[in-house]
């Protein structure tokens, strides 16, 4: 089982005090301090504050270090709303703030302005574009997804249907601390919606528990616990741990459904209700069984539709009869649309690497003749594919438009090189990473692409994550917008 162990007090060589830089991807700040470089977490650039170092050494590259006291603090600097996140009150008990809410330290406004810098940074070095380039197509910065909502909402908090909890070695529920197997108790998790913390899981025994996911749809349509046993206890005592906890939940006034779950090949065994959650849009039902790919935040499935579909209707990729493709398509939250969008004369074609979201697709479109759903890696099946008449046989099918929704780790020059190949007229390209999309756009840029227009919305708050949405055309192309 998990221990529970605490920062070790660090010494006084441990301690620096150093002006922040710039902000960086990841999360934290640039500082240097004889020369070397360190990387900040809970600062803001600008101020000046003391320093634990984490990561050190003198054949180390850079080193890291934690803020524990601000010395000259930002204007954009407010008091943490959580405190078990908070790494000035974690410093000065000598422990480690848990991660999950690294910028909680910063008023909403900077850190639009944070994540729109490391935007801007990320596309000028990776991507190759020049900053006239980046101003005119991100000039509103990253955008709040928020703002309209209640006061709850409006200051970031009460968003994340989805939360994965550790457990610490007195049974408790737990969250890890920022890289680090050390696991902290907490209670309410401030960034989940109210269903997650209606739970009150902080109060349940989760010995012989591992790890704990949650999904609570924002529709409110019933939320799912996943149990994971610890590895290596017997069948017997695992499956006595998960039925202890299954009983203590159906023992709330709305009970969960409960599943047991294996992570490591996501198999599910149903305890009480089922081993699904029902999400929905304005106009399709999604299945999405166990741990499945779903979007996090309860307002990013409309978000993003609407700016990726947005971009392939507003410039006529999308008509009656089309070809098109969804590639790292899930549980179809693009596909439905997109079917929509091409009639029944069109085709879709949607591609998942998940075995088990895959089959949620089949389910979630089974009543679309014209998807075909695939299973696989993205290169290999572009590469088999050709088009559909006989006279053309052998040759490579062609896309009149593609969704590129690919993981946090990019699609990679492989897909970039396979997906070209189909000579679409545009993509729709959504990222959770700031760093994998420049690389990207550097990679479509080799084989004479381009960004035409782009948006980035603020789906994580209080985290460093961003999600972009971008259209890609053929660099020798010029689209027009009614």
């Amino acid at each position: 089982m998990s221990e529970t162990t605490n920062t070790p007090s660090p010494t006084v060589d441990d301690r620096l005090i150093v002006s922040v830089g710039r902000v960086a991807h990841g999360g934290h700040c640039v500082a240097r301090h004889d020369g070397r470089v360190i990387f900040v977490r809970h600062a803001i650039p600008g101020e000046t504050v003391e320093i634990v170092l984490t990561e050190q050494g003198e054949d180390a590259k850079f080193w890291r270090g934690d803020v524990v006291r601000v010395v000259e603090a930002s204007p954009e600097r407010v008091t943490h709303f959580w405190p078990e996140a908070d790494a000035l009150r974690a410093g000065a008990r000598h422990a480690s703030p848990i991660g999950g809410a690294e910028f909680g330290h910063v008023s909403r406004t900077g850190q639009l302005a944070l994540k729109t810098a490391v935007v801007r940074e990320q596309l000028e070095r990776l991507g190759g574009l020049s900053s006239e380039a980046v101003d005119e197509l991100f000039a509103a910065g990253v955008e709040d997804v928020d703002a309209a909502g209640n006061a709850e909402q409006k200051s970031g908090m009460g968003w994340r249907t989805r939360v994965g909890f550790a457990v610490t070695s007195a049974g408790k529920l737990g969250m890890h601390a920022h890289r680090s197997h050390s696991i902290l108790p907490v209670q309410e998790m401030p960034l989940a919606v109210p269903a997650i913390n209606a739970l009150r899981l902080w109060e349940i025994d989760f010995t012989g528990i591992d790890r704990i996911e949650v999904a609570a749809p924002a529709n409110g349509s019933g939320v799912l616990v996943l149990l994971a046993p610890v590895h290596g206890l017997s069948e017997k005592a695992a499956g006595a741990a998960v039925k202890r906890v299954a009983r203590a939940l159906a023992a709330l006034e709305t009970a969960p459904s409960v599943a047991r779950w294996n992570p490591e090949n996501s198999a599910i065994e149903v305890i009480n209700g089922r081993g699904w959650v029902k999400e929905t849009t304005d106009d399709h039902e999604f299945r999405v069984t166990g741990d499945g790919f779903w979007q996090i935040h309860r307002n990013a499935p409309k978000v993003l539709t609407d700016a990726a579909l947005g971009y392939l209707l507003q410039g006529g990729f999308l008509n009656d009869g089309a070809d098109v493709a969804d590639l790292y398509a899930g549980a179809g939250l693009f596909t439905a649309p997109l079917a929509d969008a091409v009639g029944a004369d069109g085709s879709v074609l949607s591609v998942e690497g998940s075995p088990g979201t895959s089959r949620d697709a089949r389910k979630n479109l089974h009543a679309s003749a014209h998807v075909e759903i695939l299973q696989g890696r993205v290169e290999k099946i572009l590469g088999t594919q050709s088009r559909a008449s006989q006279s053309a046989a052998g040759q490579r099918r062609q896309f009149d438009a593609v969704v590129l929704d690919p993981p946090r780790a990019g699609a990679g020059k492989a897909v970039v090189r396979a997906l070209v190949a189909t000579t679409p007229s545009a993509i729709a390209y959504v990222s959770c990473d700031p760093a994998a999309f420049a690389r990207d756009v550097k990679y479509f840029a080799n084989a004479g692409w381009k960004v035409e227009k782009l948006r980035a919305f603020d789906l994580y708050p209080h985290t460093h994550h961003v999600e972009s949405v971008a259209l890609l055309v053929p660099a020798s192309k010029v689209t027009t917008t009614e």
